[in-house]
């Protein structure tokens, strides 16, 4: 199941290159398979413990990768080889590509030798694995083919495999459907009551939500400009997608005229998904959600992240499971529309019992859609901080084993997924819906299937356009995005689609 992301102080692996220079892809392998250990370059020949020394040759009819990985006093030796006329010199990109992919197999071969056993994604450590089969079926392969070249090339387990080909078949059917004019949309609202332990996104906490009505201000001017360059354009937008931070920390009147100013700014595709993130239930109020109803709304999430109050206590929410049972009925009672409701395997005081409740009351209340993280926890978290003992890799895989197959029982099924860094277990989010509720900003966004324009403090643009995605981001913090507003708002307005 894999060791527990790593955190400061974490031992070193000492890394010796000959014939290459690929560090970036052996330091993402390094992260998958041995996440408790930070890469060294030292200035010493090789010849100790925990090392790996990782060689690249060049001969007329073969090219070689060669790993040697010591560790615990035992030695691993693997190699892996390319024809030579696979690299051809011509093609830099093609040939770069398959001498990484030729180190990263040696390199994994070695050290799956060494802890005899392979972490569930096999060879691959991107954050985006649905896009191998989708490309491939795009491109003409079968599903079964697409499923095989999981399998093959890159080992990824059973399991893994039918998730990514659910979530593949999830994203070709959006993309079907998607019209050329159509772009989504993203509003960040940065700011919570409180920071919980596992949080590292921008977004302000406490005091500092002293800044709400002036962000509030700025982002409207933003959204004017964005949606005057958009209907220029032509655009219509597909999808909207209110997240943050918590957009529920605005009050009910900040919340209608933010979702009157979009329904006015832009051209709204018929039929357009609205999502607010409602998440912490301490939040949520029925002004708010009447709110969002009549300004459009038609899903909202109310995430508990577990059922259970010592956990919730251990990460820093101020509420308590009664609270998020308060706030569902609340969404139900107010009719706003569909329901997310986010839960996370591997968070501090948890145990698969503890975690198997959550689920099984998760499923009782009955949202149209259920996401589970994995815990992952990344510099600017607490918890990652503080060396917060977690659950093991054994624990959360029996979490995450029970969530499915209880979610596939119950009728959810799997439509996007995807990874990050320092992950418990090497795992993944997967997003779980009824049939018929797929979310569609979650694919277009995740899979880049187009333009994601994105407004507010933090929000990264995702311009995609012939297969190429390109990225303008925004100020990351509030009192920065106010600063800036002037040229924000002027690189809207001079938009280049």
């Amino acid at each position: 199941a894999g060791p527990q992301p790593l955190c400061p102080g974490s031992p070193a692996m000492n890394l010796f290159f000959a014939g290459h220079q690929e560090k970036y892809a052996v330091e993402q392998t390094l992260l998958t398979l041995f996440p408790q250990e930070r890469p060294v370059y030292p200035d010493t020949p090789p010849g100790g413990d925990n090392e790996l020394v990782l060689s690249f040759s060049r001969g007329s009819q073969w090219c070689t990768a060669r790993a040697v990985l010591r560790r615990g006093g035992e030695t691993d030796v693997r190699q892996c080889r390319v024809a030579a006329a696979e690299l051809p010199a011509e093609d830099p990109v093609v040939s770069t590509r398959l001498t990484r992919r030729t180190l990263q197999r040696a390199f994994y071969l070695a050290a799956v030798d060494c802890l005899g056993t392979e972490p569930p994604w096999g060879m691959l450590s991107g954050v985006r694995p649905v896009k191998l089969p989708t490309r491939a079926m795009e491109a003409g392969a079968s599903p079964r083919q697409a499923e095989a070249m999981l399998r093959d090339r890159y080992r990824v387990s059973p399991l893994r495999r039918q998730l990514a080909m659910d979530c593949a078949q999830a994203s070709l059917a959006v993309k079907r459907d998607l019209k050329p004019q159509e772009i989504s949309l993203y509003v960040g609202i940065p700011f919570c009551p409180t920071r919980c332990a596992y949080c590292s996104f921008i977004s302000a906490s406490g005091s500092a939500n002293r800044l709400i009505p002036d962000y509030l201000d700025a982002l409207l001017a933003e959204i004017d400009a964005a949606g005057a360059a958009a209907r220029r354009a032509g655009k219509t937008v597909r999808s909207v997608y209110l997240g943050g931070g918590t957009p529920t920390t605005l009050e009910a009147p900040q919340l209608a005229e933010l979702l009157d100013r979009l329904r006015r700014a832009f051209q709204l595709a018929p039929g357009t998904e609205c999502t607010v993130e409602a998440g912490r239930p301490d939040t949520i109020t029925r002004e708010k959600l009447i709110a969002i109803r009549e300004g459009g709304g038609n899903r909202i999430s109310v995430n508990p992240q577990t059922m259970s109050d010592p956990v919730l206590a251990a990460i820093g929410r101020s509420h308590r499971a009664q609270d998020i049972r308060r706030a569902y009925a609340l969404a139900r009672e107010t009719g706003v529309g569909a329901v997310n409701m986010d839960l996370i395997a591997g968070l501090p005081a948890d145990t698969p019992a503890g975690f198997r409740r959550t689920v099984e009351e998760v499923l009782a209340m009955a949202p149209e859609n259920i996401t589970v993280h994995t815990l992952a926890l990344k510099k600017g978290a607490r918890l990652r901080q503080e060396e917060t003992p977690l659950p093991s890799g054994t624990d959360v895989a029996a979490m995450l084993d029970f969530a499915w197959a209880a979610l596939r029982q119950a009728g959810y099924l799997p439509y996007y997924l995807y990874r990050q860094k320092f992950m418990s277990g090497s795992f993944e989010n997967v997003g779980w819906c009824k049939p018929g509720f797929v979310n569609v900003y979650n694919i277009c966004m995740m899979e880049e299937l187009h333009t994601v324009l994105s407004l507010g403090a933090g929000g990264v643009t995702k311009l995609v356009k012939g297969g190429v995605v390109r990225r303008r981001a925004n100020p990351k913090y509030p009192q920065e995005y106010l600063r800036n507003m002037g040229a924000i708002q002027a690189e809207k307005a001079a938009f280049s689609w």
